[in-house]
């Protein structure tokens, strides 16, 4: 089971929670320098780690060259926020090893030599920082890693630099960006190290009114400062959202229900939906369920839908090419027949 179908704490506003590190190996230059001879020992030296000994007790890997995966795994894997962009952008010499439950993946070759991350449901920044710190102690018994006594880990990315940690927590803060709120959440955040992004990381839209919320500081505090940095903020967060939601429902009533109820029609009932109109019919779908307007559905089952109605998922499941027209016609098949199956059960 991964993220999307497991319960977590506060997951009426948090999707997931998640540690990544920025790990290079001694001796190799980093990968946008290195021959694809050294990037072929780095992979084998990562594997090795993995065979050497387990992190967790039971716990299987698998090895997967992204050379070997048609492209629409590929965008199966980014959507399901198991591997990056950057990953696939390497495809030649990259690897992605994953666990049996899709909660750790070390990205082989990617930006840097090791990318590794452990992703939770719901609000776990401590559980995924325990969890990942056990995988770079076993990697870290193998190999030797490019360390700086005085800067710390280093990375090809300057802005990686020091403990090499990124932590973020994926929100849905639907009631702060109705509200216009969000604008000021975000410039308060960003005077302590911190950052809001879209749903696919940088770059990307914060489509269905979710954001993750990250540290941009890696150089001068611990990683458990940075982790506490944005637990508090996170605390913080959610309580302006939940008060934002109640006074939202208080103030527009039966209208606001009216809102959530009709997105729930749309949803069990269109013929043809593109990914922005999906995803703020989810974004709607999600805050009904979360305040119970909506019953018979639960947030894992949300969490469910989102992910079925992204391009590359859709894409795999019909087994062919979707043109535009195509695609928003099975996504709203797709979501309509899924929908109504959770409902009946």
């Amino acid at each position: 089971m991964s993220w999307i179908e497991e319960k977590g704490p506060d997951r009426d506003v948090v999707l997931s929670s998640r540690i990544r590190l920025a790990r290079n190996i001694a001796g190799y230059p980093f990968p946008t320098m290195m021959k694809d001879s050294d990037a072929r020992e780095i992979l084998d030296t990562v594997k090795r780690c993995f065979s050497v000994s387990t992190p967790f007790s039971g716990r299987r890997y698998s090895v997967t060259l992204i050379k070997d995966l048609p492209e629409v795994d590929r965008q199966v894997l980014v959507e399901k926020h198991l591997a990056s962009i950057d990953l696939m952008q390497h495809s030649d010499v990259a690897a992605l090893i994953m666990d049996d439950r899709q909660r750790v993946t070390i990205m082989v070759n990617e930006e840097d030599h090791i990318r590794m991350q452990c992703i939770l449901p719901g609000f776990q920044l401590d559980k995924a920082w325990e969890m990942l710190d056990r995988v770079d102690d076993t990697i870290e018994a193998e190999v030797e890693y490019s360390f700086d006594d005085r800067l710390g880990y280093l990375t090809a990315c300057p802005t990686n630099v020091g403990t090499g940690l990124r932590a973020s927590v994926m929100m849905h803060l639907p009631a702060l960006t109705v509200s216009k709120q969000i604008g000021a959440v975000l410039q308060t955040i960003s005077k302590i190290g911190l950052t809001a992004r879209g749903l696919y990381g940088e770059g990307s839209e914060a489509l269905g009114n979710i954001y993750q919320i990250s540290n941009q500081i890696t150089l001068g505090p611990s990683e458990q400062d940075i982790i506490n940095n944005l637990t508090v903020a996170c605390q913080r967060i959610f309580e302006k959202e939940r008060m934002a939601q109640q006074a939202m429902l208080k103030v527009s009533g039966k209208q606001f229900e009216d809102v959530l109820w009709r997105a729930l029609g749309t949803l069990t009932h269109a013929r043809v939906m593109d990914i922005k109109e999906f995803m703020a019919l989810i974004s709607q779908l999600r805050l009904g369920v979360g305040l119970s307007i909506i019953p018979g559905l639960t947030a894992e089952n949300v969490n469910e839908l989102m992910i079925l109605g992204q391009s590359g998922v859709l894409g795999k499941r019909a087994g062919r090419e979707l043109d535009d027209a195509d695609l928003n016609a099975y996504r709203a098949e797709t979501i309509r027949s899924r929908l109504n199956e959770m409902l009946q059960a």
